[in-house]
């Protein structure tokens, strides 16, 4: 006899299944609207910037701040060290060059030039003696020339005498001997005074040729010693400003200290200082300007210093026609520094958004205005206003530019 199964009532597997779908779809949808994912972000549109690309002429500058300075400063330095005994002129003041600043004494270099003056004085003496023995010599050597002489011609004339009335056997071979004999040594003795007197004047023009040279050298040696008296009066190294000046009366003063500087204003420069972002763009001969009371002013770039600290590097620049009449060392200025010509491109305005992105991407606002999305961007030159955009956004869309850092991870912009 065959049995009735019966159906079980309740829910079989597949209703499982589809339970789970429809959970996971509610679930989705419920954070969509809620915008708690990391893929959607609710945002008040009034707290947002909102800006639109446009295209236009792009001018290739930055702007920088820089202050006056002097377009040189001169340091001064104690040749001599001493004790500060007169101050002569205060900081601030203008200054001539060779105006003396301070007054220096140094009692112990005192008495080394008094000994150095002694000494040289001595020497000096030495050498004049010695001259003076060299003309005593000449003119005993002249004398002793002139007797050799003398006895030469006597003792030849005697000897003429004698051989001509020896040859006529009037006087004895004795008498002719000696005379002759006398005649002879009188040749050798005029020869000797004579070599001796030619020696003497050759050494006696190089001796004191030699002497005349060190005595030039003790005299300029005399005035070098006392050049190092005049030292001790700190003068200006040259016409402008004393800057500062690290002294006072009673302060002993070493030798090479640095006492002070003198700031050259015949002319100025500016000073500045330039994120190193730009470093392998800013060169020299740049042109830059500023405007001050309505008038624009030209600058060159003259120097660009290849230290870079704290993420900034240093430049000098310096005017090229005129520059403001009431300019002062330390007033600061503005500066658009030209980077390269300007050309037109897509203009995206600068925002706080490129520190969150690094220039890499931005959130476009649809036609709408409802939201807004994530979409990769190139970034190439930048100026004070804009951005140069190479590529990901067209002219006429808007973009959000300020800041990214409440969006979290979000792909999409809900702008309420």
């Amino acid at each position: 006899m065959d049995i009735k199964i019966e159906k079980k009532k309740g829910l079989r597997p597949k209703h499982y299944l589809y339970i789970g779908i429809g959970a996971l779809v509610l679930f989705a949808v419920w954070k969509l609207a809620s915008g708690g994912s990391g893929s959607t972000y609710r945002a008040d549109k009034e707290k947002v910037s909102i800006a639109a690309v446009s295209f236009g002429k792009f001018d290739d500058y930055i702007t920088i701040n820089g202050s006056v300075a002097p377009i040189s400063t001169i340091y001064m330095d104690a040749y001599e060290g001493g004790r500060v005994s007169e101050k002569l002129i205060e900081e601030g003041a203008m200054v001539k060059k060779g105006d003396i600043i301070l007054k220096l004494e140094n009692s112990s270099l005192y008495e080394q030039i008094l000994a150095s003056e002694s000494n040289l004085a001595l020497k000096q003496n030495d050498l004049r003696s010695t001259k003076l023995n060299f003309d005593s010599r000449q003119v005993e050597g002249r004398r002793s020339l002139a007797t050799a002489e003398y006895d030469l011609q006597r003792n030849k004339r005697a000897y003429d005498q004698n051989k001509t009335l020896f040859d006529e056997e009037l006087i004895s071979k004795e008498v002719y001997l000696t005379s002759k004999e006398n005649y002879e040594l009188s040749q050798k003795q005029y020869e000797i005074a004579k070599l001796q007197t030619e020696q003497d004047n050759k050494l006696r023009k190089t001796s004191l040729a030699g002497l005349d040279t060190d005595l030039n050298r003790m005299q300029k040696t005399l005035s070098m010693v006392y050049e190092r008296l005049d030292h001790l009066n700190v003068r200006a190294p040259a016409d402008g400003q004393l800057g500062f000046l690290d002294a006072e009366i009673g302060q002993n003063i070493g030798q090479g200290q640095r006492i002070g500087q003198v700031n050259v204003l015949t002319n100025y420069k500016i000073e500045a200082e330039i994120d190193e972002h730009y470093i392998d763009r800013v060169k020299r001969e740049l042109n830059a300007s500023f405007e001050r009371n309505g008038k624009e002013y030209k600058l060159r770039v003259r120097k660009v210093y290849p230290e870079v600290r704290n993420g900034r590097f240093k430049v000098d620049l310096v005017f090229t026609d005129e520059k403001p009449e009431t300019i002062r060392t330390g007033q600061s200025y503005n500066i658009k520094l030209q980077l390269g010509a300007s050309n037109e491109a897509l203009l995206l305005p600068k925002g706080s958004f490129f520190q969150s992105t690094g220039g890499q991407w931005i959130f476009v606002v649809d036609g709408a205005g409802g939201e807004a999305y994530k979409r990769p961007i190139r970034i190439g030159k930048q100026n004070s206003r804009y951005y140069e955009l190479l590529e990901g956004v067209e002219a006429g869309e808007q973009v959000i530019t300020s800041g990214y850092d409440s969006f979290g991870d979000a792909e999409r912009i809900v702008l309420k």
